[in-house]
């Protein structure tokens, strides 16, 4: 059997009380971790937090870029999830200098929480916010979307491990729109109830965003909106190794130029190398 595509898909119920995404997002982070050769706690939270990126994306800015960062509990170690609206994701895991073979990034009481999304006049909003000491990575989102973005939302993100990797990843945002009223947020708390953990739902065969929306919205009239694919991908290039070698003070490249050697620059986020010839260096100062 062919597994589910990863993709995002939104809904609202046809009361205007609620406004529903959610995210099947295995294979994005399958990428991700496999890339960062994260294991154990960390994988998992880095899972999570590149899904939970993806749902601020769509609930607060669908065409523009999400950035979330969480620093460590001991504060060593940083995770971080960038989403873009064309659907890809890319995820980094820095454990900090001297970290300890087996480290992880602790995520929990003592850790922060960090989002910046683009606004579309190009300026960046960006809000930090302290995870809680239980609900970890989506107890974070929570707090971020109520304190930050003033939107009460119900998130939950899981990442689920095997033997062989990451087994399974989703989530869902539920946004409480001001038209809803008190009988159906009751029932959409007792809903919320069962899926404080994803586990079993993302678990079972055929699992996917239209399966997730429709067991969150079991017997709850609903529009579908639209969904879009979602993926692992790096933007990463030539071009851009270049427009940051460009940004250096132009003694660093003259000294570069002088020193004679190709430059190895290495992509964190996917481990692509890219070589900068002496020559390649000489043309940033004839054009700078």
């Amino acid at each position: 059997m062919l597994r589910p595509s990863d993709s995002v898909v939104r809904a609202i119920t046809i009361d205007g009380a609620f406004r529903v995404i959610t995210a099947l997002t295995t294979e994005t982070v399958r990428g991700a971790i496999a890339v960062q050769s994260a294991t154990g706690a960390t994988a998992q939270h880095l899972g999570e937090l590149i899904t939970g990126a993806i749902l601020v994306r769509e609930a607060m800015a669908p065409n523009l870029r999400v950035q979330a960062i969480v620093k460590g509990a001991t504060g060593h170690g940083t995770l971080v999830a960038d989403s873009h609206p064309d659907g890809t994701s890319r995820g980094l895991v820095n454990l900090g200098k001297g970290a300890a073979e087996g480290s992880t990034v602790e995520v929990g009481a003592g850790s922060l929480l960090q989002v910046m999304r683009t606004l579309p006049n190009g300026m960046l909003h960006q809000g930090v916010v302290e995870v809680p000491a239980e609900g970890g990575i989506s107890g974070g989102l929570m707090t971020y979307m109520q304190e930050s973005e003033q939107v009460v939302s119900m998130i939950a993100v899981a990442t689920l491990l095997g033997d062989d990797g990451v087994g399974a990843s989703g989530g869902y945002l539920v946004q409480l729109l001001p038209e809803v009223e008190r009988g159906p947020l009751m029932v959409m708390t007792e809903r919320l109830k069962d899926f404080e953990r994803l586990d079993d739902v993302l678990a079972h065969e055929g699992a996917s965003a239209d399966v997730l929306l429709e067991e969150l919205l079991h017997g709850m009239p609903f529009s579908r909106l639209d969904d879009s694919p979602l993926s692992f991908s790096c933007r990463c290039s030539q071009l851009r190794v270049m427009a940051t070698l460009a940004s250096l003070p132009r003694s660093d490249v003259e000294e570069m130029v002088e020193d004679g050697k190709v430059l190895d620059i290495r992509c964190d986020y996917c481990g692509k190398d890219y070589q900068v010839s002496p020559s390649q260096l000489r043309s940033l100062l004839t054009t700078s």
